[in-house]
């Protein structure tokens, strides 16, 4: 995933670039989560992955199905990961936009797992708390894990606060092994 990721930043960061100096940072979010989308559907995904397919038919078809959702730039854009054969990592470019977009716009994604369903109110406590720690905005999706057995699990970009008994149960297994 690391690998993915790391070939995705640059185009991302180029997207990124570009749209804030056109001032189109919401239409660049728009296209490559259509992009995205066309590039996740099964279909489409047998299509890019299919060695007897031409470059120049992927090109065209990708091209066809964003229809008009796409201007010139990310039309080129498309082109260029065509070229490269690197259609199939859109998401992955999607996604660390998004993370650019946030991050300029003072803003991080947390993703909240807990062990069971908590109320709106611990919520937005709980946000509150992670926007004092990280004085930035947040924007939280919560999930419910019950794997994680109980407490909860937060990631806010490369941190994650693992208050959950199964990481402390995995935590102690270490200790115990070394």
């Amino acid at each position: 995933m690391a690998e993915i990721s790391t070939i995705a930043r640059p185009y991302a960061v180029a997207a990124y670039k570009l749209g804030k100096e056109k001032k189109s940072l919401a239409k660049w979010s728009e296209m490559l989560g259509i992009a995205s989308a066309v590039a996740q559907n099964e279909q489409m995904k047998d299509f890019i992955n299919n060695p007897k397919v031409l470059s120049s038919d992927l090109e065209a078809s990708f091209l066809k199905v964003c229809g008009d959702k796409l201007n010139e730039q990310g039309q080129n854009m498309i082109k260029t990961l065509v070229e490269y054969g690197r259609l199939s990592i859109l998401p992955a470019i999607a996604e660390a936009f998004e993370e650019l977009k946030a991050q300029d716009e003072g803003t991080l994604d947390a993703k909240i797992i807990t062990a069971s369903k908590i109320t709106a109110a611990d919520t937005k406590d709980l946000v509150k708390k992670l926007e004092a720690k990280f004085g930035k905005k947040i924007e939280a999706t919560v999930s419910v894990d019950p794997e994680i057995i109980g407490g909860m699990k937060i990631i806010v970009g490369d941190t994650v606060i693992d208050a959950s008994v199964q990481g402390q149960l995995q935590n102690l297994a270490y200790t115990l092994s070394a």
